[in-house]
């Protein structure tokens, strides 16, 4: 949530700090604004609404000459988004400006105490605090560094905070709860809430750690702690270019990311089956039922007794995933919403290990459950996309889902990369566990393995974009699966709600009879997912809803004879394992969820309200 860009060099600012904002905007917002210093003052632009309305303003507003700055992108929290409201903020003088992700939780107090002594504010946000601090502390003599230092000491709450100060040619910037990363080119430095906003310049990155203080310059940059104390935080390459997030000439990031899916997966699982993959790149071998997980050599997890997963929307989903797959082999494991674990932890065992399955990393509910497992002496573990993110540094272990940057708020091949690791993360568990592998997991990892390829025919010869067009404009829309087929129910749902803005329930399918049928009508559409597990009681719930009178429209394995006779439509996929089966049907429902909110002009990429990483609680 939110987007933090910062430039320091020897070249203007301005339009690094726009690409920065705009190769953010996935992350969500409602206002944005730049601050540059121009050699005399520092000049300040901000407007609510899209960057694009920003631009347009900074023509009239902003010396292009400036070599330091800093921009941000704004999802509101404290205060509604207006022009007043939006990001940087600044002291009385006008010579601090101040951006912030997070929340300032003692804001109030701080606000109360500078209003008394003479300061006036001029917005709603929780924000405004910071720059009056610093200029409360320079009045008493303190530099500009210390008076930064200083303010950040008594801010409270989660934050992300870069600074620029009138006769200082640079920024301070600090992190606590909320991502912050610093980019290394040899005459210039950036900073970002995520290190996309700025690929398009270096791929040399630094993961600031919570406490951190980065003093950035021209070609250079100092990283101490709180106190002063010089810390070494090494650069890293990431392996990610800046055509990877560019729409690469797709409608919407949306639809480039679900056909990216074939080689998001082919990344995820390189290596890990049967020994590799070829230097073509191409899918694992069939045939091999070995997993290697890296970092995690046989027997890693030979004294765990019980997993638990926290997570948070579609990652919740995947983890949910997860559960099914390890309950099938003999493993007790269970899947808890992250805002609710935080607040009503789970008993935790010696034997216990805690998952946190995260896109980003930095989804502050799931930090704050991860903390809470770390101080119950949890064995920890996180799942995530990101090298060098919080959830990676604050767990025991990490392992990576490898699905390349995703831009697009609604995830896609992130889901699909999540759910392939989590599958043999199970199944590494329970070998470790018992010595043995599954029963039956040689179907299992050739369906895996064949994975991207089977997506590719999906994504190919999908009658989704008909689907759509034949069912849009209902009132409603439920999802109904069982076992594995019901978090892809869930996720469904959720996709659909998320990017149409209309209405869409999932549901376990026997769940159906208990409630939910009272509000089945025959303009009430029913995505049934069958897996190929527990489709008998599958169809009886078809045949239910469809008694009446509402239309059913099976996703199915092409070969589902049962389930394609019975059912109003079909979305088919290649046949398969109920776990990687799972998956080609949720490929359908991502699709079938784009064409319905392409047809309604939906803001597929940033739909309203939403953003691609919550960084609060």
């Amino acid at each position: 949530m939110c987007g933090i860009t910062a430039h320091v060099g020897s070249d203007e600012a301005v339009e690094d700090l726009l690409t920065g904002l705009e190769n953010l905007e996935y992350r969500g917002y409602d206002s944005a604004g730049v601050a540059v210093k121009n050699g005399v003052g520092i000049d300040v632009c901000k407007r609510q609404g899209e960057i694009s309305k920003l631009k347009e303003r900074i023509r009239g507003e902003v010396d292009g000459g400036g070599n330091v700055g800093i921009g941000h992108t704004r999802w509101s929290t404290h205060g509604p988004p207006t022009d007043e409201n939006a990001h940087p903020h600044t002291d009385c003088t006008g010579d601090v400006a101040v951006v912030h992700n997070g929340i300032i939780e003692n804001y109030e107090g701080l606000k109360r105490e500078l209003e008394r002594d003479g300061h006036e504010f001029d917005s709603d946000t929780d924000t405004e605090v910071v720059p009056h601090l610093v200029e409360a502390y320079r009045d008493e003599g303190l530099s500009p560094e210390a008076a930064f230092r200083r303010t950040v000491g008594r801010l409270e709450g989660s934050y992300a905070v870069a600074m620029v100060v009138e006769g200082v040619d640079g920024v301070y910037a600090t992190r606590n709860g909320s991502p912050l990363v610093l980019g290394v080119a040899d005459d210039r430095r950036y900073l970002a809430s995520d290190a996309p906003a700025f690929l398009k310049f270096t791929d040399r990155v630094v993961y600031l750690e919570d406490g951190d203080v980065v003093a950035l310059e021209p070609g250079d940059h100092r990283i101490t702690d709180l106190d002063g104390n010089p810390v070494e935080r090494p650069p890293e390459t990431v392996d990610w270019v800046a055509e990877d997030a560019e729409k690469g000439g797709y409608d919407h990031y949306m639809l480039k990311e679900i056909h990216e899916q074939p080689t998001a997966l082919a990344q995820t699982l390189q290596g890990r089956i049967g020994g590799g993959q070829g230097a073509d790149g191409a899918s694992p071998p069939a045939g091999n039922d070995a997993v290697e997980l890296e970092e995690f050599p046989p027997g890693a997890f030979g004294g765990v007794e019980s997993v638990q997963f926290v997570a948070c929307g579609t990652s919740y989903h995947a983890a949910l995933y997860a559960t099914r797959v390890l309950a099938s082999r003999g493993v007790e494991a269970s899947a808890y919403r992250a805002g609710e674990y935080a607040t009503s932890p789970a008993p935790i065992g010696d034997g216990t290990l805690v998952v946190a399955v995260t896109q980003s990393g930095e989804t502050a509910d799931t930090l704050e459950s991860l903390r809470v497992a770390n101080e119950q002496g949890a064995r920890t573990l996180a799942v995530t996309n990101v090298v060098g993110s919080t959830a990676a540094r604050e767990s025991d272990d990490a392992l990576f889902i490898r699905a390349g940057p995703e831009i697009g708020v609604a995830a896609t091949k992130t889901f699909s990369s999540q759910v392939a690791t989590l599958t043999l993360l199970g199944e590494r568990i329970v070998r470790d566990l018992t010595g043995l592998a599954s029963e039956g997991v040689g179907d299992l990892l050739d369906s895996l393995a064949a994975l991207g390829g089977n997506v590719q025919r999906v994504v190919d010869e999908s009658r989704a974009q008909a689907v759509a067009e034949t069912y849009a404009d209902r009132p409603s829309y439920f999802f109904i699966g069982r076992d594995v087929g019901y978090p892809v129910a869930l996720e469904g749902a959720l996709k659909f709600k998320e990017i149409t803005y209309e209405h869409a329930e999932g549901f376990a399918a026997g769940e159906l009879k208990h409630g939910p049928l009272a509000l089945v009508t025959e303009e009430t559409p029913v995505f049934a997912v069958f897996t190929g597990r527990h489709d008998g009681k599958t169809l009886s719930n078809v045949e239910q809803v469809q008694a009446r009178g509402a239309p059913v429209i099976a996703v199915a394995s092409e070969d589902h004879d049962a389930a394609l006779d019975v059912a109003d439509e079909t979305l088919t996929y290649p046949e398969a394992a109920p776990e990687a089966a799972a998956v080609l049907a949720n490929v359908q429902l991502q699709l079938v969820s784009y064409h319905v909110a392409k047809g309604l002009d939906r803001a597929i990429d940033k739909p309203r309200n939403l953003a691609k990483s919550v960084t609060v609680e």
